[in-house]
């Protein structure tokens, strides 16, 4: 119990430092510093820094790679359509379930999406790419088939200009919550921006392709 303690004590500091801070200006004397714990316990349980940035996204995307993975075998045997509206809604209802008893984990996640984007970290997106390509592959063939006029070249920026509009988002709820509240005297909630964010995506991942 100690030791599990120990380990979700430096996954927690750590998530936050590198969603604030980035991996290369986070030190690993921040993370023991702020998780009152020494360097050796860092070391015993994750080996190096690179360990320790791909277990923070390891302890997100396990469960939600498993929820998807089980949402497209519902889907298949159900019979529902390919579409961008029903894969982007199965997207969107697994990422503001995942932390319902913190909604703020979504957005640390995505923060750090768009910090493993932003920065070069090559291992990390091997490591990702070797834990969890298939299910992304899968879901990426059921995009396929639901545009199928789109080509898989032109779908690829489709659906990374998505990904990046979704991070922006998702990362920044709070702060999009206060401007809609300051400019607009409205109170949103993270359902009610999504709601208005899933049909941006639909629309782009629709669009008719250009003649480039």
């Amino acid at each position: 119990m100690a030791q599990a303690g120990t380990v979700d004590r430096i996954l927690d500091t750590a998530e936050v430092l590198f969603a604030q801070k980035g991996f290369a200006e986070t030190s690993l004397r921040a993370i023991t510093s702020k998780a009152g714990v020494n360097l050796a316990a860092v070391n015993y349980h994750f080996g190096s820094k690179e360990s320790l940035v791909q277990a923070v996204f390891e302890r997100f995307l396990t469960p939600f790679c498993a929820a998807l993975d089980a949402k497209l075998d519902e889907m298949e045997a159900s019979g529902v359509a390919d579409t961008p509206e029903n894969i982007l809604g199965i997207m969107s209802r697994l990422v503001l379930g995942s932390h319902p008893e913190d909604p703020q984990r979504a957005a640390i996640f995505f923060r750090l999406s768009g910090q493993a984007y932003s920065q070069p970290q090559g291992h990390l997106r091997e490591y990702l790419h070797q834990q969890y390509g298939a299910v992304f592959r899968r879901l990426q063939d059921h995009m396929q088939r639901a545009v199928p006029d789109v080509p898989p070249r032109e779908l690829f920026w489709r659906v990374q200009f998505s990904l990046g509009a979704t991070i922006f988002t998702l990362s920044g709820l709070e702060s999009l919550k206060d401007i809609s509240r300051n400019d607009f005297n409205m109170d949103v909630t993270e359902a009610d921006i999504t709601q208005r964010l899933l049909p941006f995506l639909v629309g782009g991942i629709k669009a008719p392709v250009p003649a480039v």
